[in-house]
Order: C-alpha cells, then structure tokens, then sequence
C-alpha cells in the first residue's frame, strides 16, 4: 500500500462520514478491503465519496439487524474510516472498489436521512501507547509476531507479503490490526479489538482471543487469497 493511499491529516475532516454497514465485516486501520458494490444507495454513497474526499467509514451492523436490513437498523459503535483507493465501474451500474483503511472512529450520532445512504458524526480514535508499559511492548510484539506466523496457511505469497510488511519494522498497532483483521475470530470480538486504542492493552486482548481459538483460527490455504476476495454489500 502506498503512503499517499494511507496519508490523512484529521485537521482538515469535518467529522461527517459516509457509513457502510455490513453484518459480517470488521474493517481495521492499515489494511486494504476489496468490496463489491450494487445496492443503489450504496452506489449512491460511493459515487458521493468519489467526488469529493472519498472516504467511506466501514461499520457494522449490531445483531438483529435482519428485520430491518433495508432501513436503518441499530450499529455497533465503532468503525473503520478508509479512502477509496481504486475503484471500477462494472456491469453497467456496479462497482468493484479497493478500500484502505485508515482510522478507528467512534460513531457519535446519525445524521438525518436526507441521502440515499447514512451519515453520522464521528470521532477520531488514535492509538495511545501508555509509557508505563512501555518497556514490556517488545515482548508483546514478539508474542504476536510468533502467534501470527504459527497460524498462517502454508502459501508462499501469503507469508511473502507478511515478511515484506515485517521488513518495514511495523509498529505494534499496525501489528495488532493486521492479526485481528486476518484471524478468524467472533464479529464482537473484533469490534472490541476496533474499538481499544490502548496498543497494549489491545495486543494483550488479540493475545488472549487467540489462545482461546481451537484450531487455526485463519481461513484454511484452499482457496486463499491474499488480499481476499470482494466482499458484496
């Protein structure tokens, strides 16, 4: 991913995001998500965001969510804003768009339903590494680091994108959104992982999830793709 796919400056957003709700998706910071796009009004939201800043803020759906599926049914309160970093126009009137995620937001409130799509107000949540616990991060990253290559398929390309990343000396955030977005692991846990800024304390969590996990909780080599498939609105 490049660094202009990644470059935001918070001063200049307006705190007005675009929202797109999916039941079965938890979008993290510093990954890129293929999404195919076809419901008119979320056609409608990705033709906004590319006239304008192109940024669209994943959210997910809270449970229950299948009785009003075509209205506005209940979120859960954090998201994933991203910028719409290559997009295509196909069959006529859908869309096949690659989204890079870029922040964690909290969601603060919806806005009215004057567009086909939703909007909220939202705020920024940056990560915080704590100095108290400083002196224990390197520990934590090398944790994570042994815990993430373990449970990886056995697929040359995947393993060759995760050394590249690594040579890059991730930080342990980025560390901690690329596994929580890979593992396999229950809807509400990775919102709760979306939703920590405490590095730490969300690595110290990931740790844990994944302990708990029986199997190989990464989508088995057969089939894999790396970044995935598209995922339907």
């Amino acid at each position: 991913m490049s660094e202009n796919a990644l470059a935001f400056d918070p001063s200049t957003f307006s705190g007005r995001a675009r929202l797109f709700p999916l039941p079965n998706l938890v979008m993290f910071p510093h990954v890129l998500q293929p999404l195919h796009v076809f419901e008119p009004r979320y056609r409608a939201l990705l033709e906004d965001a590319l006239v304008d800043d192109r940024l669209i803020a994943m959210a997910v759906l809270a449970p229950g969510w299948e009785k009003h599926y075509e209205g506005r049914p209940r979120l859960r309160p954090f998201a994933c804003l991203g910028r719409v970093v290559t997009h295509q126009q196909v069959e006529g009137d859908k869309y096949n768009i690659l989204l890079a995620g870029l922040r964690r937001v909290r969601i603060v409130s919806e806005l009215p339903p004057d567009k086909p799509f939703r909007e909220a107000t939202v705020e920024i949540i940056d990560d915080f590494y704590p100095v108290t616990t400083a002196a224990d991060r390197p520990r934590l990253q090398r944790e994570l680091l042994e815990s993430f290559r373990k449970f990886l398929p056995n697929v040359p390309e995947v393993h060759k994108h995760l050394e590249e990343l690594l040579h890059a000396e991730v930080s342990l955030g980025m560390l901690t959104d690329l596994a929580g977005y890979t593992m396999q692991l229950p809807i509400e846990d990775k919102e709760t992982l979306l939703g920590e800024p405490d590095v730490d304390r969300r690595c110290v969590k990931l740790l844990q999830l994944i302990d708990m996990l029986p199997g190989k909780p990464i989508a088995p080599a057969k089939g894999l793709k790396w970044p995935p498939d598209f995922s339907v609105n």
